[in-house]
């Protein structure tokens, strides 16, 4: 698959981080890049939750929502 510029937008915690970089890109990737732990997160699309390892090859726009544990 040749590489090309994707922006994926990104809300998190409130705001809407956008990120223009060489796709195909997995969500752990985009993850790595905003520097944001993919433990603490799941990605959701289309009000779909996603697996991290999915692949993003076209813009998208991901929400983020921040998982919760404790004892």
């Amino acid at each position: 698959m040749p590489r090309r510029t994707v922006r994926i937008d990104v809300e998190h915690l409130g705001e809407t981080l956008s990120v223009d970089v060489e796709g195909p890109i997995t969500i752990n990737e985009v993850l790595e890049h905003l520097s944001i732990p993919s433990s603490t997160v799941l990605a959701v699309c289309d009000d779909v939750i996603v697996p991290h390892t999915s692949v993003i090859s076209a813009d998208l726009r991901l929400e983020l929502v921040v998982v919760s544990s404790g004892g």
